[in-house]
């Protein structure tokens, strides 16, 4: 059994001014995002400041379709009865896959403003986006959120709050999967042209299973609890439209062309 670190989720505070550290892993994400971008943007005929304004519209849609997200899929109660609520980010809940919708519309956007066909801006994305997942998993990790389930795995740690029992350390779960590997696979398959929606493809479905299978060692949201037959949660219910989708874009790629280069109107 592993002891829980104690680190504060306040990582400067200067008299009433506060910078959490899981703002800081947001900040992290983009910072990541774009300076990898600015290294293939050549490919599909951007430049480093497309980069920037195309990280401001995702930005808009992470934060936009994450609270909207969390509060339609997990607060919709909360929503209905103060509909002011929604905009006190502060308060907390903020969604992946609202996050995710919200991103998908930006990128929409931008696509058609440059004139790029939306999966080859996607597979531009895709690969931009894993260090920032892990990063905010490692912010869940240092603010106690997303317990994992009771465990005697040696790994397993007490959660804050929650009793001396040892738990499934899930969001390191999350940061490794959703984080390091989701990103070093697409890392690696995107660097040479692949078939137009291939990295998007591989990028839905990689996520969709990594996010199913943590969550069967992750506990419910407690005012949620499980959604069917005891086992399925809000979670799972999300991820199975990105592994379906994500496995047909895989499959669709195959008849599409390779042209990481190629703008289309």
């Amino acid at each position: 059994m592993l002891t829980y670190p104690d680190i504060d989720p306040v990582a400067i505070a200067i008299g009433p001014i506060q910078v959490h550290w899981y703002g800081l892993m947001y900040v992290i994400g983009f910072v990541a995002a774009w300076w990898l971008g600015c290294r293939r943007a050549p490919r599909i005929g951007l430049n480093k400041d497309d980069v920037g304004d195309l990280l401001f519209y995702c930005a808009i849609g992470v934060v936009a379709g994450g609270r909207l997200g969390y509060a339609i899929f997990y607060g919709l109660e909360q929503w209905v009865a103060d509909p002011l609520w929604v905009f006190r980010v502060w308060d907390g809940g903020m969604s992946f896959h609202g996050g995710l919708i919200g991103v998908v519309v930006a990128t929409i956007f931008f696509a058609r403003k440059k004139k790029l066909a939306l999966f080859t801006l996607g597979d531009f994305i895709a690969p931009l986006v894993p260090i920032g997942l892990g990063a905010g998993r490692i912010g869940n990790f240092i603010n106690h959120e997303l317990p994992g389930r009771v465990t005697n795995l040696p790994w397993g740690m007490p959660f804050p709050g929650m009793g001396p029992e040892p738990r499934h350390p899930t969001a390191l779960y999350e940061a490794l999967l959703e984080g390091a590997v989701l990103f070093a696979v697409l890392w690696w398959v995107s660097s040479k042209p692949r078939a137009r929606g291939l990295v998007s493809g591989l990028f839905l479905l990689l996520y969709g299973l990594f996010r199913f299978a943590v969550e069967f060692v992750r506990l419910p949201d407690p005012h949620i609890g499980f959604i069917a037959f005891g086992w399925v949660t809000m979670g799972m219910l999300l991820s199975l439209p990105m592994i379906v989708l994500g496995g047909f874009l895989v499959a669709w790629s195959r008849s599409q062309p390779v042209d990481g280069t190629k703008r289309s109107a």
